[in-house]
């Protein structure tokens, strides 16, 4: 489930894999991490394994944080039983293979000066993937230099096998350019335009945001109110979430889980389309006896549970679906028509097929209670539309609640404002939300006083993380 790991993926670094098969004394002072790493998780010693990172890695997350990810992410799965070397890249970054009790997942690590952890990636263990045969169709004339540059970038992502198709939106002074790659669905050989439908994932967190933001402007609600004066009795009675703020939701500093402890023991759980069936009674019964993980306020912990509940919250204040706040507040201003929870039969036929990571085709996801972290569906025209609007100051009460999104509500390890996430590229800081669903892949980042934009949106589960960074790059 994408929707939980993606940020936390990005914070500890972004990576892009090149085959080597070299050997020097670096790898094996990065074996030799390796194998702490793998002593330590043996006996689950979380915390010997962060005092192995360097300072500037642990600038980038908490030793609370980190903690849990392994405990999560790693220990659970068992002891390491086999491992074997996959590549070692520039003589820098080490790819491991771990066989597991039940799975194979594979790390990445690297170290810099004093040979202390400057990168470290858990992920399921994947084959390596090829190349597509064939150069992929694009609508990129490769008229001009930006044109040229942008394919020498995107290339390296929809070349591969395990990808389809793609749209790219760059905004730079004042100009907006937009390429399409690939298919649409798998030898149909239609390419995607500006309005083809793709999943957005938790890009629509920043729609949530705003829609709290909005509120807020309209002195119905504050910041700093308690969660408990919006919840049903039966909920509002457990003192534990007494002191979680609606900020708290919004910025990942609730206390709460990722997911709800009852999230996959749903009967009508489906793991191809897991948020389906996860309705409002069964979230209402985990809040009403759930311990946090830490105290509200003090702790960056990324969550969708605490994002979708802020949607129901929402809801319950004003009498209406998320989908169509999300409509009423921020797509109908905008003009954005085909931004959506719901696909109805005049936009349907626009909606990209998609793929899980390997290249197989898995089914869309749908949400029901926790629609609010995830399930929004839109164009590369109707994001660009979005993103304009973010970056450009207006007088009117849909601006000045983007507006209020921008502001830093934490900042202790990871920066985070309402909804968007602060990342640094080569000295800049931006404005930042990527998606992932089983089967889609999207980036969004901007910087308002450099006047530049990236928006991806993919029909694969193929992270476009890199991708979007490398593009960013090209334009500062």
């Amino acid at each position: 489930m994408r929707l939980v790991r993606g940020i936390i993926l990005l914070i500890l670094g972004l990576f892009v894999a090149v085959n080597t098969s070299a050997q020097s004394l670096q790898l094996k002072k990065t074996d030799s991490v390796f194998r702490l790493i793998k002593k330590y998780s043996k006996i689950k010693d979380a915390d010997a394994i962060y005092d192995l990172a360097a300072i500037r890695f642990k600038q980038s997350i908490t030793q609370g944080t980190f903690r849990d990810y392994l405990f999560r992410e790693l220990f659970a799965l068992g002891p390491i039983k086999k491992d074997s070397l996959l590549s070692f890249v520039n003589n820098l970054t080490a790819t491991y293979k771990m066989q597991m009790d039940a799975v194979t997942m594979q790390l990445t690590i690297s170290i810099g000066d004093n040979d202390k952890l400057t990168y470290f990636k858990l992920e399921p263990f994947t084959e390596f993937v090829s190349n597509k045969s064939a150069r992929v169709v694009s609508s990129n004339e490769l008229k001009t230099t930006l044109d040229k540059k942008v394919d020498s970038v995107v290339r390296g992502y929809i070349q591969k096998s395990n990808t389809v198709g793609m749209s790219i939106a760059i905004f730079k002074d004042g100009q907006s350019r937009t390429y399409n790659y690939g298919e649409t669905k798998k030898g149909n050989g239609q390419l995607p335009n500006i309005g083809s439908i793709y999943e957005v994932g938790s890009i629509t967190k920043t729609f949530t945001a705003t829609l709290l933001a909005w509120y807020v402007n309209e002195g119905k609600l504050s910041l700093t109110d308690p969660i408990t004066k919006y919840l049903p009795d039966s909920v509002a009675t457990n003192p534990s979430l007494k002191n979680i703020k609606l900020v708290n939701l919004t910025n990942h500093t609730s206390g709460l889980p990722g997911l709800p402890s009852n999230f996959t023991a749903q009967k009508a759980y489906q793991e191809t389309n897991p948020y389906k069936n996860y309705n409002k009674g069964m979230l209402f019964s985990y809040l009403k006896n759930c311990t946090l993980r830490s105290e509200p306020g003090t702790r960056y912990a990324y969550s969708n549970l605490a994002v979708g509940l802020l949607g129901i919250i929402l809801e319950r204040i004003n009498g209406k679906q998320y989908e169509q706040l999300v409509s009423d507040i921020i797509c109908k201003p905008l003009g954005m028509n085909s931004t959506v929870q719901h696909l109805y039969p005049l936009i349907s036929t626009r909606f990209t097929t998609v793929y899980d990571e390997n290249g197989s085709q898995t089914p869309a996801w749908d949400f029901d209670a926790l629609a609010a972290c995830g399930s929004l569906r839109s164009t590369i025209n109707d994001l660009l539309l979005y993103t304009k609007a973010n970056m450009v100051k207006a007088d009117t009460k849909l601006s000045k609640a983007f507006e209020l999104t921008h502001q830093i509500t934490f900042s202790n390890d990871t920066k985070v404002a309402m909804g968007w996430h602060i990342i640094n590229v080569d000295g800049v800081n931006y404005y930042f939300h990527n998606g992932g669903t089983d089967g889609s892949s999207s980036f969004l980042a901007y910087n308002i006083e450099k006047n530049i934009a990236v928006i991806i949106l993919s029909n694969s589960g193929a992270s476009t993380d890199t991708t979007g960074v490398g593009l960013l790059k090209l334009l500062q």
